[in-house]
């Protein structure tokens, strides 16, 4: 069904919608009333009009716990390259989903975006989606030379994986949140598997300084992450995202380490995973939410060859 079909939608509403990144009546259909008057300058009771004329055609509605886990059959998952890892979070990173990694520097929420980048350009028998990936760079953070150690560790042509690898740096928060928004133009014509942003908050913690800012950060922060979940969701890709944090002065007993975003980045992120130095070059992950999975730790290393047990 194409967006003209709609009731109230003509070739200048399609129009605006499209460039304002709604490509199919699925992203129609999970859109606010909001969003879609802010696209096409239409009213808000014609928005609400076309947005449950979007839902009646994909018949969208109460669905049965069954009818749900079958729906859930369609999930597919990446390997981390640590078989540790993958079994903590229940076989590898999932789709329709946000990953979020956040640890202090050094800790290797990078790395591990770079052994995904690889990662899921493997066949699906060796846990792979056999796709591409949008890597979204904020912190100037995204190497080259590190995906080809990791390839060649693999036996990947180097040049083929690079290719399959579309990089976009972000300059500050609107920057950020307009690339995201302009991934999904590129997602079916590149056949995107993963995205990857690297960092999430990097941006809006430097635009947003002060107390006094923190509510329109909070507002961003959220339209941003709502905006990778419904890509996520309408596309059955993976969206992992790295994450900065900071020490809390009012901890007084065990680790005072916190993620950046308080409770808008958690309550978004389907799974969110601490990372931590160990001895001997060992990195220590711990799950810390998960709506299906219980808490625990993976212990991991960070080698040339990539991520690994």
């Amino acid at each position: 069904m194409e967006l003209e079909e709609l009731p109230g939608v003509g070739d200048v509403t399609a129009e605006k919608l499209r460039d304002s990144g709604y490509k199919g009546i699925e992203s129609i259909a999970i859109a606010a009333p909001a969003e879609i008057k802010e696209a096409t300058g239409i009213g808000e009771s014609s928005a609400i009009k076309i947005i449950n004329a979007a839902r009646d055609s994909l018949q969208m509605g109460f669905m049965t716990g069954l009818e749900v886990l079958e729906k859930r059959k369609a999930l597919k998952k990446i390997t981390t390259g640590s078989n540790a890892l993958n079994e903590l979070l229940g076989g590898g990173i999932e789709t329709q989903a946000i990953t979020e990694v956040f640890g202090e520097f050094g800790c290797g929420k990078t790395q591990i975006c770079h052994q995904l980048a690889v990662s899921v350009q493997l066949p699906v028998d060796k846990g792979g989606l056999e796709k591409t990936v949008f890597y979204l760079d904020t912190e100037n953070t995204f190497r080259p030379e590190r995906i080809i150690q990791m390839a060649e560790d693999l036996d990947l042509d180097t040049e083929k994986i690079l290719e399959n690898i579309v990089v976009a740096r972000a300059y500050n928060s609107d920057h950020q949140m307009l690339l995201a928004e302009k991934a999904e133009e590129i997602i079916k014509e590149k056949d995107i598997g993963l995205i990857v942003v690297d960092s999430l908050t990097s941006h809006f913690r430097s635009d947003y300084a002060g107390r006094g800012m923190l509510s329109d950060r909070q507002q961003k922060l959220n339209r941003h992450m709502h905006t990778l979940q419904r890509i996520s969701d309408i596309h059955n890709l993976t969206v992992i995202v790295t994450n900065q944090v900071m020490s809390r002065p009012d901890f007084f007993f065990g680790d005072p380490t916190t993620p950046i975003g308080g409770h808008i980045v958690g309550h978004c992120s389907t799974f969110r995973v601490y990372l931590r130095k160990s001895k001997g070059g060992k990195r220590v992950a711990r799950l810390i939410d998960s709506p299906n999975l219980p808490e625990g730790e993976a212990i991991f290393t960070v080698l040339k060859e990539g991520i690994r047990d």
